[in-house]
């Protein structure tokens, strides 16, 4: 059996505790890296495509993606950042429906696809790991209904205090001065997260950097202090 690689240079003790693969215990993260066959990506590339019916999963081994929806209209938009340790795919391949959303290779990203046959035949053998794809499903689905509501209630700053909130707890990583995210993401980027035009996005970051809760450089982004941004996000300690 070939080895796979268990964490990305970001990730020394392996993938993130609330990825996927990281809530798995050692010998079903041994079972399922089995399953399947590695896949690379470079950026750009097209790992899913909304409205396909082909039927497997994608275990996101290193690197990042972002996962888009176009409407009628032909508008894209931003649903969510998918980084090394998630699973995409798992919704079409486990409900045999189309493609709901199209994911895309922000640089070089490795992977294993695991066909649904036998992803359904891993998570009928190990229970928690059925139970683990369940919560990452319905934390998706609470973050989504989450943002419909925030999108009423709340000033542009305020969603994108939340959105960098909920970006750098699951993807931050200490720096020197402060969290740092382990991507970047441009304006127009944040504001399809957000839901606001770009040039009021671009005044929000501004207000955010001036108040020394972020700090923004070439590709960086720190969250300077994360209780004060919770707070400016109207978020409860």
């Amino acid at each position: 059996m070939t080895e796979v690689p268990r964490q990305d240079a970001n990730h020394g003790g392996g993938w993130p505790r609330g990825s996927f693969l990281g809530r798995l215990s050692e010998a079903a993260l041994d079972d399922l890296l089995a399953l399947g066959r590695p896949r690379t990506f470079e950026a750009k590339d097209v790992l899913i495509r909304q409205g396909d019916t082909d039927r497997y999963s994608l275990l996101l081994l290193s690197g990042f993606t972002k996962v888009t929806a176009t409407v009628e209209n032909g508008q894209e938009s931003l649903l969510a950042i998918r980084l090394s340790g998630d699973i995409v795919g798992e919704m079409a391949a486990v409900g045999d429906m189309p493609r709901s959303a199209t994911v895309t290779a922000c640089g070089r990203v490795s992977a294993r696809a695991v066909s649904h046959e036998a992803l359904r035949a891993f998570l009928l053998r190990c229970p928690d790991a059925a139970v683990e794809l369940t919560r990452i499903v319905s934390e998706r689905l609470r973050w989504a209904n989450s943002r419909r509501l925030e999108f009423r209630g709340y000033s542009v700053k305020e969603r994108l205090a939340r959105i960098l909130v909920d970006l750098v707890s699951a993807h931050g990583r200490p720096g020197r001065d402060g969290m740092d995210l382990e991507f970047t993401l441009t304006q127009p980027e944040l504001a399809a997260l957000t839901g606001a035009a770009e040039p009021t996005v671009h005044k929000a970051l501004k207000e955010l950097r001036d108040a020394r809760l972020i700090s923004t450089g070439y590709r960086t982004t720190t969250i300077r202090s994360l209780d004060r941004l919770r707070a400016e996000a109207r978020l409860l300690p």
